[in-house]
């Protein structure tokens, strides 16, 4: 709230002053002045970060009271509210999908509701905190970064967590401003005609793949739309659209940089599970260029907050609220059915949580699957590191891979094929999938999309099972007795991998399918 009337106040004068100017210098001088409110206003957020991790506790149960001021439920009514260990008692964890079928008591209501939990969207306050000291942060690590028009947006979702305000919104201004924002296509035609960018958006690396790989499949049909321009907001270029044909002829290796010599970042958002699409993007069409990731958003809205732009694989800064947050001991839940949960501030270093959220509308408790390990703290709050989703894992005998475990494997595996490089995979259980080898024990059927490797002898693909061996004493041991067969890999050659999955997806029930979260849902290979 303090905030938004710090950019109130500023606005009145700063209006006037900008419609003295003439259209050219209003747009100039509107961005230096953007340049000046943000530095204040992200001092004053960093402010107020300061003074919430410092005192995490007592952040916390504000927040818990925000939550209680809005809903009236049986077990505490309006105005009653339980301190932060009776709010945990009155109110259990409901985890969607093992208690559906107990706690819904047959209502389909019941069931959508625990199947897919009301969660609202991330607090306006908490998205714009996160915004300014993200822009902020860009600002002071890749000077230039927010020139007017050097930014341009290459997927329909953004990756900050909210819009700048105004006077801010000179420095949000996309290449060109207005050029079909619902449009993929015409999104990346924009972009394709603007040499000068510096910087690329993108809602998640998983998305900004599938736009290269689609520019990749349709090159010559955007080439061709750039020459005779786009009516409403870019003129014929003809000598932007031969620079775009040689460049693109050359093939993806370094290409945004080719096409973009100014770029300086690609910033995306940190959903989990980004790590293969990131090294795919950066072995491939982004090599050279760093990433930076504003913020870690899970499934109840933004969750955590990037404070080292300049780190690939960054840690993020779990907020004291709201949204409520809480952490479930992920190393006991083999050992009790129900855990307690802590607190941000009694996190431990080196632990592994899953995240708890608590939606203010119905004070609901639920777990969001994803599982995070502590590597630092900021004050007293946890800094964390994403590092697997819970039910997402391999399990034929009793085996039990994790997502991380299997993807780990697999990078090493395609790091001894010579010259491969993984875009894409999918994994399932053969019994989930059909039959696709000859293969007679249960075995995982692998699908992946490589470039630089057309074909997959034997060889190459028992160093995938034997990675496997190596990363699961589990496994290993389960195949030296036969119970076990080899991992099958399978190549689609010059068929998208979506298609494949789609293969998959319908032979199989998708509730079940093992799927890595780097891979997107089916998707048209065209823009």
């Amino acid at each position: 709230m303090e905030m938004l009337l710090l950019l109130l106040l500023l606005l009145l004068p700063l209006t006037l002053l900008w419609w003295q100017k003439s259209p050219r210098m209003r747009k100039a001088w509107g961005h230096r002045v953007a340049l000046r409110a943000l530095g204040w206003a992200a001092a004053w957020t960093k402010w107020r970060l300061e003074e919430s991790t410092r005192c995490v506790h007592q952040s916390q149960k504000q927040t818990l009271q925000r939550c209680f001021q809005g809903p009236r439920t049986a077990t505490c009514p309006r105005g009653e509210i339980p301190d932060l260990d009776s709010f945990r008692n009155q109110f259990p964890l409901v985890r969607p999908c093992l208690d559906s079928h107990s706690k819904a008591g047959g209502s389909d209501e019941g069931l959508a509701k625990l199947q897919h939990p009301p969660f609202n969207p991330t607090p306006w306050e908490t998205s714009l905190q996160a915004t300014l000291l993200s822009f902020n942060s860009l600002k002071e690590t890749y000077p230039g970064a927010l020139v007017p028009g050097g930014t341009a947006r290459l997927t329909l979702t953004s990756p900050w967590p909210c819009s700048l305000p105004w006077p801010l919104r000179p420095l949000a201004w996309a290449c060109p401003p207005g050029a079909g924002a619902g449009d993929p296509r015409t999104l990346l035609l924009a972009a394709l005609g603007t040499r000068d960018l510096q910087v690329l958006e993108a809602g998640t690396a998983t998305e900004l793949l599938d736009v290269f790989c689609c520019l990749g499949a349709d090159w010559e049909g955007l080439v061709e739309a750039v020459a005779a321009g786009q009516p409403g907001f870019s003129p014929l270029a003809p000598d932007r659209a031969a620079e775009l044909k040689t460049e693109l002829e050359q093939g993806p290796q370094g290409l945004a940089r080719r096409l973009w010599p100014q770029l300086q970042v690609v910033v995306t958002t940190d959903a989990g599970g980004q790590d293969v699409a990131k090294a795919a993007l950066g072995a491939t069409w982004c090599q050279g260029l760093p990433f930076f990731s504003p913020a870690y958003v899970a499934a109840g809205g933004m969750i955590g907050l990037n404070l080292s732009p300049k780190q690939q694989k960054p840690g993020y800064l779990l907020l004291p609220g709201p949204p409520f947050v809480e952490l479930l001991p992920a190393w006991e839940r083999s050992q009790e059915e129900a855990p307690c949960t802590l607190l941000l501030g009694e996190a431990l270093q080196g632990k592994e949580y899953e995240l708890v959220l608590t939606d203010g509308s119905h004070l609901t408790r639920c777990p969001l699957g994803d599982v995070v390990q502590v590597i630092d703290f900021y004050n007293q709050c946890p800094i964390v590191r994403f590092v697997r989703r819970l039910g997402q894992s391999l399990n034929v005998r009793g085996e039990d891979i994790s997502e991380d475990v299997f993807s780990g494997a697999l990078l090493c595996a395609v790091g001894l094929w010579p010259g491969a490089k993984l875009l894409d995979y999918c994994c399932a259980e053969n019994s989930l999938v059909g039959s696709f080898s000859d293969a007679s024990a249960p075995h995982y059927e692998v699908f992946v999309e490589l470039r630089g490797l057309r074909g997959l002898s034997e060889d190459h693909r028992h160093k995938l099972d034997h990675c496997l061996q190596e990363a699961s004493p589990t496994y290993k041991s389960l195949r030296f007795r036969g119970s076990i067969g080899p991992a099958q890999v399978h190549l689609p050659g010059d068929e998208p991998l979506s298609r494949m999955v789609f293969l998959v997806l319908a032979l199989s029930d998708p509730g079940d399918v093992r799927r890595c979260p780097s891979l997107p849902p089916p998707k048209p290979q065209s823009l």
